[in-house]
């Protein structure tokens, strides 16, 4: 696999300064910008200033992979408040089908340990938003209540679109709305809510051990999930 082509650093300072309603990052004084040539800027001066903080630590070389709340920052840019519609229906389509609804059959273990950890968010997920999902055992689907979908959309429209787009990639990365939800409205501690979306794979790997891929797999979305969390939390300081 080919290494991300890193450029050389050319500034010194950086800085964050008001730019519109929000805060922008600056590079020697010039804006910094996004792939689309728009400027880096956050609603939350807290947000802006740890993107920030990513640009002073670089070396010589920009080293974006260490950069992760720039890169979250600037995709929610790029898409613009168009994306805010994409991201919203895909979060209720995940509602719709949701992972921590869908419980096994067997072994007896596993389904006790998915009650044990995945029903207390789904009765938060009732009391927070008036949404009460329905579960189920088995692979086979289940419509969820046409109210619980309307509750949860009717939560959405409320959150700013880099909210909406940092929900959306905890829905993404975690499988799961309702866990994103939660991770949103800071219900249970990030590293919690990112376990709760491995409960199964946790499950195989006491079971028969863990696989080398796998754990490589895990621990990427664990750091991207971690990223995206701090995201939501900066952006809930707004």
């Amino acid at each position: 696999m080919s290494q991300p082509v890193r450029i050389k650093r050319i500034y010194k300072d950086v800085a964050v300064k008001p730019l519109g309603e929000g805060y922008g990052v600056t590079l020697d004084g010039r804006e910094a910008r996004t792939l689309t040539r728009a400027a880096l800027a956050a609603p939350s001066e807290t947000l802006a200033t740890a993107a920030a903080a990513e640009w002073a630590a670089q070396g010589e070389l920009i080293d974006r992979q260490t950069m992760p709340l720039t890169a979250l920052l600037s995709a929610a840019i790029d898409a613009g408040d168009a994306g805010a519609a994409e991201w919203r229906d895909e979060i209720l389509t995940y509602l719709g089908s949701d992972l921590v609804c869908y419980r096994a059959e067997t072994p007896a273990a596993l389904t006790a340990r998915q009650q044990q950890v995945w029903d207390p968010y789904i009765d938060w997920l009732g009391e927070e938003f008036g949404a009460r999902l329905a579960v189920t055992q088995g692979v086979t689907a289940i419509a969820q209540p046409n109210e619980a979908i309307t509750q949860v959309a009717r939560a959405l429209e409320t959150p700013a679109a880099f909210m909406l787009f940092g929900v959306y990639t905890a829905t993404k990365i975690s499988g799961s709305a309702v866990l994103a939800l939660a991770l949103w409205k800071e219900a249970w501690p990030a590293d919690d809510i990112f376990a709760a979306s491995r409960l199964d794979e946790h499950f195989q790997e006491q079971r028969w051990g863990a696989d080398t891929e796998a754990k490589a797999r895990e621990q990427q979305l664990q750091k991207d999930f971690a990223a995206v969390a701090e995201f939501i939390r900066l952006m809930n300081e707004a």
